[in-house]
């Protein structure tokens, strides 16, 4: 079993008092016996005009401060930033630190939300590689916000042998938009019999726009909720059995009841 901490925090604009958090959470994730602590898309600074400006490379000084406040508790962080891109726009970036504040991936969002109105790509560039990284002992793979609406993603995180979903979000609120996030979450938990955590900022009261909705969730791989936070900031620890995942595979092996999108021998 491995201890993975749901961080649901607020974000702030301002980098440095966003590491405050972090700082401040994996002390708490620690002390809760947490070997992986998961944070939300955008923990570097909250979405506006200002990302590609506030935009940092790999080894800035916001991820180098996560990693030595993760080398000082011993716990394995996924972190949401803006990295430097192309062309005057930003990557958004899934970081993903082990227990020693070694940089061991960084998974670029797929999917721009394009949306609601909102135009993500305005400012973000689009990355194209899916990814699963092992880390605290589980093989995890990778999926970031406007991701978790396609199915054919986690489809092929499944397919190279990720463990668990680990899905940051900054969800928007909105009319039947936070009725989307469970539904999403929990589907994305059922069609691949697959433990699910996901993590999304807290409400920050004090900013102009709706981002953060909370209710970061660990569900499991029938699809039952174990855990949902609420709109709350909250640090909650809880344990991923991985010997649930193998029991609700032999009841329901729907994974191996594949017959579209599966490569099959030739005769």
């Amino acid at each position: 079993m491995t201890s993975i901490a749901l961080c649901q925090i607020p974000v702030d604009v301002d980098p440095a008092a966003n590491l405050d958090r972090v700082r401040e959470a994996l002390v708490a994730a620690r002390a809760s016996g947490a070997e992986l602590a998961i944070f939300p898309e955008a923990t570097l600074t909250r979405y506006g005009k200002r990302v590609t400006e506030l935009a940092q490379p790999l080894d800035g000084p916001f991820v180098t401060g996560v990693a030595d406040a993760a080398r000082a508790a011993g716990v394995a962080v996924i972190v949401g930033i803006f990295e430097t891109g192309p062309d005057s726009l930003v990557y958004n970036t899934a970081v993903v630190l082990d227990e020693a504040g070694t940089r061991i991936a960084a998974y670029r969002k797929i999917h721009l939300f394009d949306s609601f109105g909102a135009r993500e790509s305005e400012l973000v560039a689009p990355g194209g590689t899916p990814t699963v990284v092992e880390v605290a002992g589980l093989r995890v793979g990778l999926i970031t916000c406007y991701d978790v609406r396609f199915p054919e993603l986690t489809r092929a995180l499944v397919d190279e042998g990720a463990e668990l979903f680990a899905v940051i979000a900054a969800w928007g609120a909105g009319p039947m938009k936070e009725e989307h996030w469970a539904t999403l979450v929990r589907a994305r938990a059922i069609e691949n019999t697959m433990w699910t955590a996901a993590v999304g900022q807290a409400p920050n009261l004090a900013a102009s726009d709706t981002f953060g909705i909370g209710r970061s969730m660990i569900v499991d791989p029938l699809g039952v909720v174990r855990v949902d936070l609420g709109p709350a900031p909250a640090i909650h620890v809880a344990k991923i059995d991985q010997e649930v995942t193998a029991t609700t595979r032999v009841v329901l092996p729907s994974l191996e009841h594949r017959v579209l999108g599966v490569a099959k021998p030739v005769k």
